[in-house]
């Protein structure tokens, strides 16, 4: 059980738990949840934390066949400029390790915002919140969950 699932699981949001074997000399999470739980890469989401230019933090979550634009993410949190957060930094904020980190149950809860490519898929799969562990949620959990807003955020 992780923060990510027990939040779902308090807020009563439908969710699917999909668990993997992580192959420890992987360097490409995204790239090897969707090999191994054999679904399209537009669905499945990666989740980067992201750096504003005033030191603030949010967090940005896109398909894995796609980049986070990182001007499109300053954009849409209203700011001018952004950047990737150290992985260390990003595992710090959020209590999860890099390649695991979920939008949901975070430590330090930053804004989230989702691409909004999302809310044309039935079932968004994202970190559950450790390596090897997805889940698998509608649109609208992110909004309920995490109050997430939806923009224009990846670059395919």
């Amino acid at each position: 059980m992780t923060p990510a699932i027990e939040l779902l699981q308090k807020l009563g949001i439908e969710h699917r738990i999909i668990e993997y074997h992580h192959d420890p000399a992987s360097t490409s999470y995204g790239n090897e949840a969707v090999v191994a739980t054999g679904v399209e890469a537009t669905s499945v989401f990666k989740t980067l934390m992201v750096t504003l230019d005033d030191g603030s933090m949010v967090v940005g979550v896109v398909p894995v066949a796609a980049r986070l634009d990182l001007k499109a993410t300053a954009a849409a949190a209203g700011s001018k400029r952004a950047h990737l957060a150290e992985p260390a930094v990003a595992e710090r904020r959020t209590g999860y390790v890099a390649g695991g980190i979920s939008p949901f149950g975070q430590r330090h809860p930053s804004p989230v915002f989702v691409d909004e490519w999302a809310t044309a898929l039935d079932l968004v799969y994202c970190s559950g919140g450790r390596r090897g562990l997805e889940i698998a949620v509608a649109p609208e959990a992110f909004t309920v969950a995490v109050a997430a807003k939806f923009a224009p955020i990846a670059s395919w």
